[in-house]
């Protein structure tokens, strides 16, 4: 029964939420969010020194976006990443009406970001990391585009909270997310634990 209940919502789901409604997505993505995302916490929490480049993985609408770029400030840059064309193009439109020009976004590959190689100082990914198929592969593959000292950070629903998460499994248990990062060459240099039902994990290439 479970199943089918669930079979039947992601049927509504993807209507919704199909190719082309990039306005409907960006309002799943941010209703009621600021309140259990705290991205103000989290942006000051990466500890991001102006100049640095950042790249917002899975940026999506660019909730965290603007934030990041205002970060790094004017000498600084962020690459916005993502594999749907029509919400880079809803992006686009949101930091022209912002007035923020520090930021590049890029229609990304699935299986690759195509960051410039060797300049990202952080890679920051917000509720994105379980949709990503054969992730230490995937990640593995992005060392290559850290600079030294470069750090990769995951926010990630961890399941604890939200019928809707549990509902369309749209998240990793952080056990398994630490894990996959080590199989990918990466270890633990930070975790932080304000956020109550997402697991927030700093890591850096061994």
């Amino acid at each position: 029964m479970r199943a089918r209940v669930r079979s039947v919502w992601l049927a509504v789901l993807a209507a919704a939420l199909g190719a082309g409604c990039a306005p409907l997505r960006q309002c799943a993505y941010e209703s009621g969010r600021d309140g259990w995302q705290q991205p103000e916490r989290v942006v000051e929490a990466l500890a991001i020194e102006p100049g640095l480049v950042v790249a917002d993985l899975g940026s999506g609408s660019g909730y965290f976006t603007s934030r990041l770029a205002r970060a790094v400030g004017p000498e600084g840059r962020v690459y916005a990443t993502d594999i749907d064309a029509d919400i880079n193009e809803l992006l686009r439109e949101r930091l022209a009406e912002e007035g923020v020009e520090n930021v590049e976004i890029v229609l990304a590959r699935p299986d690759d970001p195509l960051l410039p190689d060797g300049e990202i100082d952080l890679v920051f990914s917000s509720d994105t990391y379980h949709h990503m198929q054969d992730r230490p592969a995937y990640f593995r593959r992005l060392r290559a585009d850290l600079a030294p000292d470069g750090r990769v950070a995951i926010l990630e629903f961890d399941g604890s909270r939200g019928w809707f998460v549990r509902l369309f499994e749209h998240y990793t248990e952080k056990d398994q997310l630490v894990r996959e990062m080590a199989e990918a060459g990466y270890r633990v240099e930070r975790e932080h634990d304000f956020l109550d039902r997402q697991a927030f994990v700093v890591f850096a290439p061994e």
